[in-house]
Order: structure tokens, then C-alpha cells, then sequence
């Protein structure tokens, strides 16, 4: 007995393929459906992109594969997938502008740029009728942005290696204090980068400290927050904390 090939669909499947008022309506539909659900997650964490940026990116995706689509089926040329290769590349200049670098160097927006894109190409799946390839890539997509969070941050606590933000009171010579309190408690310190700069202490003045970006691992084990907490009872520490 012959099997079912996903490249001769059922006629109903078929029917939803081609382009016509039905299909066309169901993708928008479906454009918005799988937009919102990976908008969502980036809508409560008040990320530069949210719940609406995410819609719209997937339904205009979905619209520039239909229109592709159209001009193809109507006018007999062209590239059906030409519309759509554009669409990959320029959506990446749109998820370059949710990316932000902090004052202490701290990157945020890569994970809502990374799913800008996945949206833009879900719709390009809708937009083109691979409905089966949009609705398990969306799942996979929600999941791993959603479900696999406190894995991810589980990951970095485990880490033996933690980027850190320091303020130091004093000249730069006195950051040496520091670096052999770190070696005499097993800590290692890699990649400083140093940046001057003034704090208000107490109505008198003000006094000269220093900020240092540091990654720090440990010879012996142990948690992120015990380093942390070690590091705190150095004297010329004012503030520090985990980038």
C-alpha cells in the first residue's frame, strides 16, 4: 500500500496551499496566532520587543511569502522564494536594534534579536503554506525561549567562570590588593578592564574610585554567590555584582 508524501497532500491540504480567500485567511490568522504566543514571553519580561513587534514581524513575513507566491502563480515568473531571502537578511537589522550594551558592558537583547528572526521565519513558513513546519517550529521556538529559561539560568550558575562588575576605592596601583586577596583565596582573575570614574561618599567631597569589569573562576569549588560573598570583604571593595 502506497504511503501518504507530505509533497501530495490530501486535497483539503491542497486547498489550503494554493492561494485563495480561505488559505489567505487562515495564514494571517495563524501568522498572528504564532507571532503573539512568541511575543508574549518577551512582552512580560518588558523586553525591547514585545507581544505586538512579534506579531507584526510574523505577518509581514507571512504577507511578503504570499505576495511571492501571487506573482509567481499570476504572472508565471520569477523566484518563488526570492521575497523571502530578503526578508531573512533584513530582519536582521531589526533584532541589531533590540540589542543593547550596558554602561558596566552588560549585553541585553540578543535572545528577543535571536526571536525577531525565528518569528520572520515562521511567517515565511505560514506565508509559503507549510503549515506543518510553522506550527511544530513555533512550539520548538516557544519552548526553547520559554521552557528551557531556568535550564539556561541553572547553566550559568554552574559556570566556573562569572563575569563581574566591581567599584574600587583608591588609585589603580591599589587594585593589586585585590588581585592577591583573590589568589590567596583560590580565585583567579582574567580579562580586567578598567574604567575611571568619580562617586559622591558623604557631604566633605568626593572620593576617587575606579569600576572594573573582571571575569573570576575559582580552584576550588564553588558557588557563584560564595564568590560573591568572599570578594565583598575585601576593603577597597565599595559595590560589586554578577553581570
Amino acid at each position: 500500500m502506497k504511503g501518504w508524501n507530505l509533497l501530495e497532500p490530501l486535497p483539503l491540504k491542497a486547498y489550503l496551499r494554493d492561494l485563495n480567500y480561505i488559505s489567505i485567511l487562515f495564514r494571517i490568522f495563524l501568522s498572528v496566532l504564532v507571532g503573539g504566543i512568541l511575543g508574549m514571553e518577551r512582552g512580560k519580561k518588558n523586553r525591547p520587543a514585545g507581544l505586538r513587534t512579534y506579531i507584526l514581524v510574523c505577518l509581514g513575513s507571512a504577507l511578503v511569502m504570499m505576495t511571492n507566491q501571487y506573482v509567481y502563480l499570476v504572472y508565471g515568473t520569477g523566484d518563488p522564494v526570492r521575497l523571502g531571502a530578503q526578508v531573512i537578511s533584513g530582519v536582521g537589522f531589526l533584532g541589531a536594534g533590540t540589542i543593547v550594551l550596558t554602561g558596566r558592558n552588560k549585553i541585553m537583547g540578543i535572545t528577543t534579536a535571536a526571536g525577531l528572526w525565528t518569528a520572520a521565519c515562521s511567517g515565511l513558513a505560514i506565508g509559503i503554506g507549510f503549515y506543518e513546519g510553522a506550527i511544530v517550529g513555533g512550539i520548538a521556538i516557544a519552548f526553547t525561549v520559554s521552557g528551557l529559561l531556568k535550564f539556561d539560568i541553572w547553566l550559568r550558575k554552574k559556570s566556573q567562570y562569572l563575569d563581574l562588575y566591581i567599584e574600587y576605592s583608591g588609585e589603580k596601583g591599589d587594585f593589586s590588593r585585590f588581585l592577591q586577596y583573590a589568589k590567596d583565596h583560590q580565585l583567579e582573575v582574567h580579562n580586567i578592564q578598567i574604567n575611571n570614574g568619580y562617586s559622591w561618599h558623604d557631604q566633605n567631597g568626593k572620593q576617587k574610585t575606579l569600576s572594573y569589569i573582571v571575569t573570576v573562576s575559582s580552584h576550588v569549588q564553588r558557588s557563584h554567590t560564595e564568590i560573591i560573598e568572599l570578594l565583598a570583604h575585601e576593603d577597597g571593595i565599595l559595590f560589586i555584582e554578577e553581570l
